[in-house]
């Protein structure tokens, strides 16, 4: 392999479907880096980046985790991304950072598909990517199955760089060793320590001459040199395969793939080795980000908010030294930590090209720019957060902490840009929205450990609305009398329906001044008041009303008095003008691989839904969109069912399109609920 300088410090992700083993993997690379002298147990909560409690109570990682090591005299930053799709967002701000991903993949054919949106995250941001196949000590597929099913899923074409040695073993066939196929070097695996250099076996050699073809024609796709030198059957320089693998890999042109197993150290330094030679360096994301080079400085891409030791924002550096004191964005820098998993080491300062943990800045988020002049470079861009997908109503447990907990869901959200809360104007519930029942559940456990805030939750409540079907002239008079002035208003209205999403309109119909101008607006607003609440429990929307006569006393009338009086006359015609029950439709888009696209329907129908169209899902080759209208009582957990029904990777979008009627055994069950809850 060819000799090189040493690099700027870079900066890999290790992503991948839960349970693929990147934590695994993490250990093992910080091990055979002299990084740590003793591998920790995710099962037991020991190893470097599953240390926070809600991470020790699933066995799992709940949140990205960074941690450095040196290898070769060169500085490497390993951030270890959560697997569960709920936590996706965790994965992509560190993705988009990082200079290679290491897409962590088990051995299994059915299990391909998991991969599919990583894939088209990846692609759509030009980040280079390296698939491991891990645990493939345990595989049940051969190698080309498993290339098969994954190559379906990626857009680059997979390059394989290795071929597995296997011996036959009492419970079928061993992954010994590998095939290097550049080098055309074997080497058997040789647990905490570098693999051995081996004598090729001879009944490896027809698979391994057929997969070195394939892997050069692959990259033969990419330089018209390679192809002339196959096509002439001249044996390419191994140095000129080296240069143009790092190239491809550089340009988000191939996705070279590496075997192994993380649990037994098999593979890694072989992952090191092609990870020091392969991976591009800083300058590269710094381009990809739109960052022009002379102001920038670092990028935010993940704040942590403790309940101790404060705001932590982790940040790579793209020019220029950071020393602990600094002011960027106009802000002073209290303190800059290497850290490995959450504990953190203070150094001086931080290099260009590293990651590091900057202390107070209180105004930082996720995604910022930080920059000694403070301003953000022109072509910069951040990608939106993922769009909420689930909620819930919460309350806590001791009224007393309403206060405390806006403070502490703030700081949550800001850790998390996937997660954010408000009020619901209709229902007034407090809601917590997020990518899932996990997300939110995670969510709560943070505010109990962190900030001593338990929650309680429940299902949020459906914004009904209510309407009338027919039309009624109504009078109503109020008339009180008591020492002084009294109290009078004699009021004639119509109430009639309106064209769905109109609201409510108002008209002034009084001729020859029955009703002076100045009590008008008390009549409307005396009616606005009754529709907050209509005969069913629920707000009342599409009605018109208009004050067609009326009387009033020179001395008892008042606005007071009209007002009253219109209420009245709503609550007197309301009930006798077939009132009917409104609930709200959305419109989704419902996207998955096409071979669940007869599960989608499904789901859809079964749930009350109107399928209005499905085809190709624009831009996602293997995926098909469903356009539905479904009620918003059915949104609920559908996220839940569909994840269940797709692999995990099933999604959709979704929007208030408009209300409808809802009649029958379930309408009369949500008034039902709602008289019930205003009866207490």
């Amino acid at each position: 392999m060819p000799g090189r300088a040493p690099a700027a410090p870079r900066c890999a992700a290790l992503v991948g479907p839960y349970l693929s083993g990147k934590t695994a993997l993490l250990e093992s690379l910080l091990f055979a880096t002299g990084a740590i002298s003793r591998k920790g147990n995710a099962k037991e909560g020991t190893t470097v980046s599953d240390s926070s409690p809600e991470a020790k109570a699933r066995k799992m990682s709940v949140e990205m985790s960074t941690a450095s090591a040196d290898y070769l005299g060169e500085t490497w930053t390993f951030i270890d991304c959560p697997g569960s799709v709920e936590l996706a967002q965790e994965a992509r701000n560190a993705l988009l950072v990082c200079d290679v991903a290491v897409v962590v993949a088990e051995p299994v054919v059915d299990k391909a598909l998991t991969l599919g949106p990583l894939f088209k995250f990846l692609d759509d941001n030009q980040i280079p990517h390296i698939l491991f196949i891990n645990k493939m000590d345990q595989a049940e597929h051969t190698v080309r199955e498993i290339l098969e099913a994954l190559q379906a899923v990626s857009s680059r074409p997979l390059v394989l760089r290795q071929v597995p040695i296997r011996v036959p073993g009492k419970d079928g066939d061993d992954v010994t060793g590998y095939v290097d196929l550049i080098s055309e070097r074997a080497y058997k695996y040789h647990p905490g320590q570098e693999s051995d250099l081996i004598k090729m076996p001879e009944e490896i050699l027809p698979r391994e001459q057929e997969a070195r073809t394939a892997m050069l024609e692959k990259l033969a796709d990419f330089d018209d040199h390679l192809m002339e030198e196959l096509l002439s059957d001249a044996v390419p320089p191994k140095e000129e395969i080296y240069q143009l693998l790092s190239k491809d890999l550089a340009d988000d042109l191939i996705v070279p793939v590496m075997l192994g197993a993380a649990e037994k150290d098999a593979g890694v330094h072989r992952l090191l080795k092609a990870l020091r030679h392969d991976v591009p360096g800083p300058e590269v994301v710094a381009k990809r980000l739109g960052l022009d080079g002379k102001d920038a400085s670092a990028v935010i891409f993940k704040t942590s908010n403790q309940q101790h030791s404060g705001k932590l924002s982790l940040a790579r550096i793209f020019g220029g030294k950071i020393a602990d004191g600094a002011t960027l964005n106009g802000q002073r820098i209290a303190g800059v930590l290497k850290m490995k998993g959450h504990a953190g080491e203070k150094v001086p300062a931080g290099n260009p090209g590293e990651v590091v943990a900057l202390g107070r800045l209180e105004q930082a988020k996720t995604g910022d720019v930080l920059t000694a002049s403070g301003k953000t470079p022109s072509g910069y861009k951040w990608p939106d957060p993922l769009r909420p997908l689930f909620a819930l109503a919460i309350d806590v447990e001791n009224r007393n902490d309403e206060v405390k907990l806006t403070a502490a869901l703030a700081k949550l959200c800001e850790d998390d840009p996937s997660l954010s809360f408000g009020h619901d104007p209709d229902t007034h519930e407090l809601l917590l929205y997020g990518q899932g029942e996990v997300h939110l559940n995670i969510a709560f456990d943070r505010l109990k450990n962190r900030f001593n805030l338990p929650v309680k939750h429940r299902r949020p409540s459906i914004s009904y609305r209510e309407t009338i079907r027919g039309q009624l002239k109504q009078h109503a008079r109020f008339k009180r009398q008591s020492g002084g002035h009294g109290q009078f208003a004699d009021v004639h209205v119509e109430i009639w329906p309106v064209q769905r999403g109109t609201g409510f309109e108002f008209h002034d119909r009084v001729v020859g001044g029955s009703v002076p101008r100045t009590f008008i607006g008390s009549v409307e607003e005396g009616i606005r008041d009754y529709l907050v609440r209509g005969p069913l429990g629920f707000p009342v929307v599409d009605v018109a009303a208009a004050l067609f006569d009326g009387q009033y006393h020179s001395v008892d009338s008042s606005d007071m008095a009209f007002k009253t009086a219109a209420r009245m006359a709503m609550q007197e015609a309301m009930p006798k003008c077939n009132p009917v029950l409104l609930e709200p439709i959305y419109a989704v888009e419902v996207a998955a691989p096409n071979e669940f696209t007869a599960r989608c329907h499904n789901l859809i129908t079964g749930r009350r839904g109107q399928i209005l169209n499905f085809g190709a899902k624009d831009g996602w080759p293997g995926w098909d969109m469903v356009e539905a209208l479904l009620p918003q009582s059915e949104l609920h957990d559908m996220i839940i069912e569909l994840r269940s029904l797709t692999l995990g990777v099933g999604n959709f979008a979704y929007r208030f399109d408009h209300l409808q009627e809802l009649t029958g055994r379930l309408a009369d069950k949500v008034v039902e609920q709602r008289q019930a809850a205003a009866a207490h």
